[in-house]
């Protein structure tokens, strides 16, 4: 290797005739490689660490077969796996005598799994299950009472956020109150992801007239499923006062399923259309209205992923659809009947739990903090009122049977459904409903295949009654 200097003609960031280094490799002789080959050793590493890593963590999709795929006898359903008799999700059955009881969740014409979505580890439950299943809880149960109560007050007074360690039914939860509110004739807005409101996966605009940062394409989906999940009873509904927005107008007595159905069309005038759907729910006291967010934490970071023309980032209350969620859940802006639930998602590194929710709530946080860490006093603000609704670490044991079991009965266990089967898997997860289910359940697929003995009936866990053979 040589150092030279030569004179550089003409380059256009260059003065003409100014000296450059120049470093020179000697040629490597015939059939050798060149000792001072540059290779990225450091990013090759990495990528191969990334994809093992990837492939580690990786979820499948588990999508459904086609039944054109199903021909063979090996895949067709045994007729004792079915889950017809799992009852159907009913107001009626949420009782303490129904504690630890599965039930399903029946496919309706507005149903809210289909038009509003659900958290990405429950959705590939919901495929591996031939029925869309839940177990009804302590927790399920109270958090029903708390909701019967709201049915005639304000929302401000029944703010509720869901806590508790990764895994333990936040999201289920959740979701069983919007299927227990749907059910009792409640308007429902469900938002299972409110992480995709501060993620900058949507775009947004400037609006002089509110000073806030729209998202046009966001709140015309909103209002979509909005009207696909309660469109009979916003056809009860009608605008006190008429709208003048650009090239649309809407007169007074316009059902709000008109008003939806427009913006649901155009996103032009979809945000103004959410925000005065939003102030006709406020001001009616005919139909009781359920705002359910889970990743409700996201909203409480203080920056989100959106970027202003300066290239900073986006506060969540200058964005819109942020800004109407923290209202609400603040009670700064409230329905004149119904609740407001939020699930936080306590492991998530883009959007952790911030200080002002874990001050508010009384959580034991993550990491040490003092009254000198950093807080937004706006956030705090939106925060203060919130009331913390603990959700149980542990399945029950009559639960986790009741757990086990229809998983066993759907064909999902790659190993005999015995009483030491049970025990070993609720033990290795020490209760915890997702590990329960994901490493234990799920997890006898990656062992060899099952050797079912007929003649060895299945014990009545339903009761409590753990008999080991």
């Amino acid at each position: 290797m040589a150092l030279s200097l030569s004179r550089v003609p003409f380059h256009r960031s260059l003065p003409q005739g100014t000296l450059i280094c120049v470093r020179t490799y000697a040629n490597s002789p015939p059939g050798q490689q060149s000792p001072f080959r540059i290779q990225n050793v450091k990013n090759t590493g990495t990528s191969k660490n990334k994809k093992a890593f990837s492939r580690k963590n990786r979820i499948g999709a588990f999508r459904s077969m086609t039944p054109s795929s199903l021909t063979v006898p090996v895949l067709q359903p045994s007729p004792n796996s079915s889950l017809s008799s799992v009852p159907s999700f009913k107001p009626e059955l949420m009782t303490e005598n129904m504690i630890g009881q599965v039930v399903a969740f029946s496919q309706t014409p507005n149903d809210p799994i289909k038009y509003f979505g659900t958290p990405k580890n429950m959705l590939l439950e919901f495929r591996l299950l031939s029925k869309r299943c839940s177990v009804i809880r302590n927790i399920t149960v109270f958090t029903a009472e708390e909701l019967d109560s709201a049915a005639a007050e304000p929302s401000h007074k029944t703010r509720y956020v869901l806590t508790g360690p990764s895994g333990c039914g936040k999201s289920f939860l959740l979701l069983q109150s919007v299927q227990y509110c749907l059910a009792k004739g409640w308007i429902v807005i469900y938002i299972p992801r409110a992480k995709t409101t501060v993620n900058s996966t949507t775009t947004h605009t400037y609006d002089l007239r509110t000073q806030t940062y729209l998202q046009p394409n966001y709140a015309q989906q909103t209002l979509r499923r909005i009207l696909e999940v309660n469109s009979a009873n916003l056809e009860t509904l009608t605008l006190r006062e008429g709208l003048n927005y650009d090239r649309r107008s809407f007169s007074s007595g316009t059902t709000l399923a008109q008003l939806a159905s427009a913006g649901s069309k155009d996103a032009v005038i979809s945000s103004v259309v959410l925000e005065t759907l939003l102030n006709e729910l406020s001001r009616q006291s005919k139909i009781p209205v359920l705002l359910a967010v889970d990743d409700f934490q996201a909203i409480y970071n203080q920056k989100t992923a959106y970027r202003d023309p300066h290239f900073s980032a986006i506060r969540p209350y200058h964005l819109a659809i942020p800004r109407f969620i923290l209202e609400f859940a603040s009670g700064k802006r409230s329905f004149p009947k119904g609740a407001i639930l939020g699930a936080l998602t306590a492991m998530d590194p883009a959007f952790p739990v911030t200080n002002e929710l874990i001050d508010e709530l009384n959580l034991p946080g993550l990491h040490p903090r003092s009254p000198y860490s950093k807080r937004s006093k706006i956030l705090q603000e939106y925060a203060r009122g919130l009331m913390n609704l603990p959700v149980p670490e542990e399945f029950s044991p009559r639960e986790a049977a009741s757990v086990f079991e229809t998983w066993m009965r759907d064909n999902a266990l790659s190993a005999p459904g015995n009483d030491e089967l049970f025990l070993a898997k609720y033990t290795e997860s020490a209760g915890n409903p997702k590990a329960f289910v994901w490493q234990g359940i799920l997890g006898t697929l990656e062992g060899a295949a099952p050797v079912v003995n007929q003649n060895t009936p299945w014990p009545q866990l339903r009761e409590g009654r753990i008999v080991v053979q």
